[in-house]
């Protein structure tokens, strides 16, 4: 290989072809969550229309043949010859990257971003996309493959209304894991959606199933934090503010509740900003400012009592955060985080006065809510000593970790894995059938602790919890630090039966109510061990479905003598465990994601809280889709 390299190596890609060259760079990956995120993309567009006035109805559908279309009733893409490039403005939209409708020029005041830029990446990373466009009495069509346009833009017909019309079909080359949408997903970003923009109408249609679904809500995020608080037992009415502060319009709606956690959601421009930054830390802070200029103009707290944190006023609360920027300062192209340092300023002059006169306006409400952030700041202080004694513990042991934990021998997490699995006797074949040099193996004994309903002072009291916190290496809470993780794959394994899917509920709510950021690390998994062997002679199959069984046992014509049904791991040899569930090579894991926070908080609430009739209907709604019943 030559150690030089001259002019006619430099590649130059052209066009969007580095977007199909590199496509994570353009969307983060090219998973199901991905894949999804050129519906929004499309989807952001037409609101970005609907936040300007100019669009109240916009429609979603997804088609048989795979494609996904967005239409709406705004203002149409031009069509005319683009200057620049010498092509219709739709196709220079459509193929250019970086091509938009630049903010402060006249076309939009707020909206998620450059407006079309998106789409340019969705052509990129389809096989297919057509667009209509209807304007001036008629209907102009182009379609692209590969993102080549296939002609010149033409008028194909009449109309009597105005709009855009994207239709696109995936490219299973780019999105190799699958290139099916999923209609819970669009239809829950939808729903969020109709709360973010008052007045729009919203529709998705999924030609696949024939569900349907309409969305229309008058009262915006005021409405999204009732539903989100539908199930809960609150202390007083919603909180709801919207001013506009130096450009930057901010609408912001709160309720406290009975629940442990807190669950704020915070946009900018529509556009959902998971890891919040500039307006979620003001927020908190103007919060905890507010409530405690309260306490101490009140008496309540008093000059030698320390003030209240962060984490306690933001405990029981339920909060959505919705700013418009003219000119929002995103991270990169999937917008996870605002960077704007204006929206800090404005969020907390504009919470921070209403709350206040909120709170001296009502005096009952104020003090119930006083009394719950006392209660959680008495919990903080009842948590630091429990882990205060959990890592005093680890320290005077000389951090000899813990229980019956078989440790790998590697040091380096990212090669490191740790199961925990159910009891005594599946930890001795784990243990026995385990590559020492990467996995480590910890054992629970029985149930733990519900956390969906315990304090975090009492989680600390729990000694399995306990045991997996102090293996782990991050502790939890305020002290929480992901950098110490000592394994960077930590999998459930547990029993293919009742007793066994409890147990991976339990930890699975564990870690989605205090180590989330396990799960949106991609670090956590759950095992799939084998449901049956099957044997014939000398050979033999582990399977891990009912079709996969059936498949077999037709084809070599297995009878039921020599069907052995796998309940519980301690059926399995260390060989045997090794082979089906722990080899890097043969094992299937699912992935441990969170792809809609708010609905997975929906559904641990109904499985994991004490109401019986929510759990009994979510059930009873899936009992269809059992596949595998022990009785």
């Amino acid at each position: 290989m030559s150690e030089n390299y001259w002019a006619e190596n430099i590649q130059v890609l052209e066009w969007l072809e580095p977007v199909r060259k590199r496509p994570w760079m353009y969307i983060g990956s090219t998973d199901e969550r991905w894949l999804h995120h050129l519906v929004w993309e499309i989807v952001d567009n037409s609101i970005d229309e609907a936040m300007a006035g100019h669009c109240d109805t916009i429609k979603v559908t997804l088609w048989a043949d795979g494609s996904c279309m967005v239409e709406d009733n705004g203002r149409w893409i031009p069509v005319e010859k683009h200057p620049q490039t010498g092509k219709s403005t739709l196709e220079t939209i459509l193929t250019v990257l970086h091509a938009g409708w630049k903010f402060g020029w006249g076309g939009y005041k707020v909206s998620g971003w450059l407006h079309w830029v998106g789409s340019s990446v969705v052509n990129a990373l389809s096989t297919k996309l057509e667009a209509w466009v209807h304007r001036n009495g008629e209907i102009h069509y182009q379609s692209f493959s590969l993102w080549i346009s296939d002609w010149d833009i033409k008028v194909v017909w009449k109309t009597n209304h105005t709009g855009t019309i994207i239709k696109f079909y995936p490219d299973a080359s780019i999105f190799k894991i699958t290139t099916e949408f999923d209609y819970k997903t669009i239809k829950n970003r939808l729903r969020q959606q109709a709360y973010l923009t008052k007045w729009i109408t919203l529709y998705l249609n999924d030609e696949r199933s024939g569900e349907r679904y309409k969305y229309y809500f008058e009262w915006g995020i005021k409405s999204y934090v009732n539903f989100l608080n539908k199930k809960e037992d609150t202390i007083w009415e919603i909180f709801y503010v919207e001013k506009e502060k130096n450009d930057i319009l901010v609408e912001l709606s709160m309720q406290y509740n009975k629940e442990y956690s807190d669950n704020i959601i915070t946009f900018v421009n529509n556009i959902h900003t998971p890891e919040g930054w500039s307006h979620l830390t003001w927020f908190r802070m103007a919060l905890t400012r507010t409530i405690n200029k309260y306490a101490r103009d009140k008496g309540i707290l008093k000059e030698k009592d320390q003030n209240l944190t962060n984490d306690d006023v933001i405990e029981w609360l339920t909060c959505v955060i919705s700013v418009k920027v003219v000119d929002p300062q995103f991270e990169w192209q999937t917008k996870g985080k605002l960077g704007t340092p204006e929206a800090r300023w404005a969020v907390d002059a504009v919470f921070a006065e209403k709350f206040l006169e909120f709170l001296e306006e009502d005096p009952t409400t104020a003090k119930k809510i006083i009394e719950k952030v006392f209660l959680a700041a008495k919990a903080r202080l009842a948590a630091r000593a429990a882990r205060d004694t959990v890592i005093r513990k680890g320290a005077l042991e000389g951090m000899t970790l813990p229980g019956k934990l078989s440790d790998c021998s590697s040091k380096d997490p990212q090669k490191s894995e740790l199961y925990i699995v159910e009891g005594d006797s599946a930890w001795g074949s784990a243990k026995q059938g385990r590559d020492r040099e990467h996995q480590a193996i910890l054992p629970l004994k029985g149930k733990i602790l519900n956390t969906e309903q315990a304090r975090i002072d009492k989680i600390f009291a729990n000694q399995e919890i306990k045991n997996m916190i102090i293996a782990l290496g991050t502790s939890i809470g305020e002290t929480f630090d992901i950098s110490k993780l000592r394994y960077h794959r930590i999998v459930i394994m547990t029993d293919a039966d009742v007793d066994g899917a409890h147990i991976r509920t339990l930890l699975l709510t564990f870690f989605f109510r205090y180590l989330k950021e396990l799960i949106k690390g991609w670090y956590l998994y759950i095992a799939q061990p084998p449901l049956y062997k099957l044997t014939k002679w000398k050979k033999s199959w582990y399977v891990y479905t009912e079709e996969e069984k059936q498949a077999i046992i037709d084809s070599e014509q297995i009878t039921w003598e020599n069907i052995q049904r796998y309940k519980g791991l301690w059926e399995m040899n260390p060989e045997q465990l090794w082979e089906t569930t722990m080899d890097p090579i043969t094992r299937k894991m699912y992935k441990v994601s969170i792809e809609d926070a708010e609905q997975a908080d929906e559904i641990f609430k109904i499985l994991m809280w004490d109401e019986v009739a929510p759990r009994r209907r979510f059930i009873q709604s899936r009992a269809k889709d059992v596949r595998n019943l022990d009785v």
